[in-house]
Order: C-alpha cells, then structure tokens, then sequence
C-alpha cells in the first residue's frame, strides 16, 4: 500500500513537470525573439512595421486565447488540450525557424501565440486539479518558478543562439529550439497525463467572438500604438474596449442564468478573494514585464552591455522569486503575508531609484535588488494563487487559470505600453547635465520610482485579498474548509468556513 501511495505521488510530481514545459516555453518565447529582430530585418528584409507584428502579434494571439483556451481544456480535457496546444506550437515554431519572408513569419508567429494561449493555462487547471494543500503551494511555486524563468530564459538563450550563429542560421534557432523541447513534452504528455473524461463542457462561441473582440481591442493599441506614435485609432480602439466588455459581461450573465456554460463564469468576480487577488497579481506583476524591457533597454542601450548579458543580470530575480513558495509553505499564515510581499517589491524598486539617482550604478548592488524584487513578487503571487485557487470548487478551475492569465498579460500590455514609453522618452531626451550612460541612469531610476509606486497600490488589494472573510465558491453554500483554502489566513480565520476546493 505504501508503495503504491509512493508511486502516485511521485507520478503527480511527473505530471507537474510536464504542465510546466508550457508556461516556461510560453514565457520564453514572448522575449527570446527580440533579440532576434534586427537579424530578422537584415535577413529578410522586414520593415520596422513587420517586426513589430512579429513580437506584437504573438503577444496578441496569446491574450486572445488565454481565457478559451482554459475553457477547451474542460470542455475537451485539459489532457487533450495541453497535447493539441503544445504539438501546435512546436509546429507553428517550425514554420517561423523556415519562414522565407516576413509574411509567412508574421502568420506563423500569430498562430504559434495562439497555440500558446490554448497550453498556457491547462498547467494552473492541472494544478488546481491533482493537488491541495501544502502539496498545491509546492506546485504553484513550481509554476511561478517557470513564468518567470522562461521570460529571462528567453532573453538569455535568444542572445545566446543568434551570437553563436549555429550552423549559419542566424536568428531562426530562437524558433527551432522550441521543436525538440515541445516533441519531448508531447511524449511526457502522453505517459504522465491521465485519461480524460469526455463531454465535461460545451464551448461557449458567442462568448469566444465577443472575449475575442474586447481584448483585440485592447491588446492592438498596447501593443503597436507606441511605436506609432498613439494616432486616433488607437485611442478610439481603448475607448471601444469599454462596451466591448460591457456586452461580453452581460452576454455571460445569461449564458449562465440559462443554466448554460459561459465561456467565464464572471459571478466568480463577485468573490472578494478572487477579485482583489487578481487586482493585486495583476498590478504586481506587470511591474515585472516593465522591468524585463527597461532592464534590456538600460543596459544593452544606455551601458552597452550585451543581451546576454543583461538576461543573466535578471537571474537573481528568477531564483529568489522560485524560493518564495518554498517561504510562503513554511512562513506563519498572516493576512499581512501577500501584502508584505508586494512591499518588499516596492521596497526594491525605491532603493534601484534612489540608488542610480545617487550615481550608484554598479551590477552587485542591482543583482542584490533585484533579487530582493523576485522574493517580494513571489511571496504575492504564491500566496495570493494559493489562496485564490482554494476558494473556490475543481469545476472553476478553467475560469480562475484563464483570467489571471489574461489579466496579467494585459498588465503587463499596459505597463509596457505606459512605463516602457516614459523610459524611452526620458532616455532619449534625458537632462542637459545627464548625457549618454547617465541619461539611461536617470531615465531607469524615474521609471523604477513609477514601479515603486505601483508595488505599494498592490499592497493595497493584496491586503484586502486576504484579510479576515468568509471566502466561498459563488454557487455553493459554505463547507467546511480544507488546507488548501485557508492559504494565507490566520490560524483563527482558518477556522471560519470556506468554499469547497478540488480533490
């Protein structure tokens, strides 16, 4: 008996590394290809318009999906839909890795985001499904560990692949690498993944066309206004947004009162827990994706480092954000734990700006920095996922996955969009006493002092995501809880009851 409880066990830790080859590679390919961008321009000749829908049109097509895709996997199987989205994003990989001209890569390119948002989140659902408890903290750790270690990697590796040239291919092994990596986790797949069971959901269409439009008309503008310099369509496309999202919301209320299955059960929103979790994750961590790009900026830019190099500057970053759910399993449960975390974070960002605008501008005190950043970001986000994912039942799993993935890549659309154009601004104009490295210094520590900013607004709805409350799922009466849904409260509070979480 106790061998084969040893055996289930370590086949769920299997089955864990598997789901997470595809947030990694996800990550990694939202940054591996900047890098590769003006080796792309010279090889096939593509305007600054063309590459700008290479990096922006993966990141669109994977916003658009994220949110589907969670639903494909619990209408189909989140078993089938890792297999589907994984084999179709190492396909679509390929077609880039032998694009003969910047139209076929840009297609190849909206398809693999595309096959990514269908991956992306059945990891969380997998998660939320095969683990409770100290065990699911664990996991969520692994799986934060692999967002953020994918988005460096990709910085690292893509400098990596285009300064070494392999073979004369030049930029096109930042895509082929993703083929034997993905054949890989399609086989794992196929051995770790239990069978699913089918016909759990049908797919919500009207809600797919109407989700689809809301975040095109977001993500488009966020993503390519900037370059453009903001023209009116860009303003109007945000502006249209905002109905956009109005009519999907209502649209989802009857889908639900029909007793059908929306494609987002938006009553989910209504769960204080949920909905200021998702605040909180969503402002914190777009603080991460603003850094990601201002770092490369600053360094390879304003210091003349390499791209390898400003990547490896961002490893201590990583792996202080992958030890902060081991921490967060160990530390007393406190509503004070996801909000403390989200001031250190701030706290970091305020010393890298009073740091540069001393003149201190050296790589320890910066790794030392950042490190500190990924702890206060990774102490939030496994906290507050923990928590979040334990408030409500297995049969939201693909609503809670799809729309913190959404939200947080929109965050992060945002944040770019805003803080990454103020970086460049005052980079480019600077102060008449701060020429060269030292406009990029002063540029860096105003934009690390906005992000400092943001830090402490998602202390605010951290706190407020986990203070005292009776969390529940939004169609069930309060059951007893379980350990999975008391992460982050106090041990009084933990005795309160909570909603019914997974299995």
């Amino acid at each position: 008996m106790s061998t084969r409880i040893a055996e289930k066990s370590s086949r769920r830790w299997l089955l864990l590394g598997v789901l997470l080859t595809a947030p990694f590679m996800a990550q990694a390919d939202v940054t591996i290809v900047n890098v590769a961008t003006p080796s792309v321009h010279a090889d096939l000749g593509a305007s600054g318009a063309a590459l700008q829908l290479v990096v922006g049109g993966y990141l669109i097509a994977l916003a658009m999906m994220l949110v589907t895709g969670a639903r494909l996997g619990q209408a189909f199987g989140y078993r089938r839909a890792f297999l589907a989205g994984v084999s179709l994003f190492s396909l679509a990989s390929l077609a880039c890795g032998l694009a003969p001209d910047p139209v076929v890569l840009i297609t190849a390119r909206a398809l693999q985001g595309a096959a990514a948002g269908v991956m992306f989140p059945q990891a969380l659902t997998g998660i939320q499904l095969h683990f409770s408890g100290t065990e699911r903290m664990r996991a969520i750790s692994g799986y934060a560990l692999a967002l953020s270690a994918g988005a460096v990697s990709g910085q690292v590796l893509g400098g990596l692949l285009v300064s070494a040239d392999v073979a004369g291919l030049g930029w096109r092994p930042v895509f082929l690498v993703n083929v034997p990596v993905g054949a890989a986790a399609v086989v794992a797949g196929l051995r770790y993944l239990p069978a699913d069971r089918r016909g759990q959901s049908r797919l919500d269409l009207a809600g797919v066309a109407l989700l689809s439009a809301t975040v095109l008309l977001v993500v488009v503008p966020l993503t390519l206004g900037s370059a453009a310099g903001w023209p009116a369509w860009a303003w109007a496309s945000l502006a249209a947004s905002l109905p956009a999202a109005a009519v999907f919301i209502a649209a989802e209320r009857l889908v639900a009162d029909r007793g059908g299955t929306p494609l987002l059960d938006v009553r989910l929103l209504a769960v204080p827990v949920v909905r200021w979790s998702l605040v909180a994750l969503t402002t914190a961590t777009g603080t991460y994706y603003v850094l990601l790009f201002t770092v490369a900026q600053y360094l390879q830019g304003g210091l003349g480092r390499s791209p390898a190099q400003s990547g490896l500057m961002l490893v201590p970053w990583v792996a202080a954000f992958g030890l902060a759910g081991q921490l967060v399993r160990r530390l007393p449960a406190s509503p004070w734990l996801p909000a403390g975390g989200c001031l250190l974070l701030a706290t970091a960002y305020a010393a890298i700006s009073g740091a540069l605008f001393a003149g201190q501008r050296g790589d320890l005190p910066l790794a030392l920095l950042f490190a500190a950043g990924g702890l206060g970001l990774g102490i939030n986000f496994a906290a507050l996922t923990g928590r979040m994912t334990g408030a409500v039942s297995a049969r939201h799993a693909p609503d809670v996955s799809g729309v913190s993935a959404t939200l947080t890549s929109i965050g992060g659309s945002v944040g770019v969009a805003a803080l990454g154009s103020l970086y460049l601004t005052l980079a480019r104009t600077g102060t008449p006493a701060a020429p060269g490295a030292a406009t990029a210094a002063h540029a860096f520590a105003v934009t690390a002092a906005a992000l400092a900013g943001l830090g402490v607004l998602a202390a605010a709805a951290a706190y407020r995501a986990a203070r005292p409350a009776v969390v529940q799922d939004p169609e069930r009466a309060p059951a007893p809880a379980t350990p999975a849904a008391k992460v982050g409260l106090s041990r009084r509070e933990a005795s309160r009851p909570a909603g019914p979480v997974s299995p």
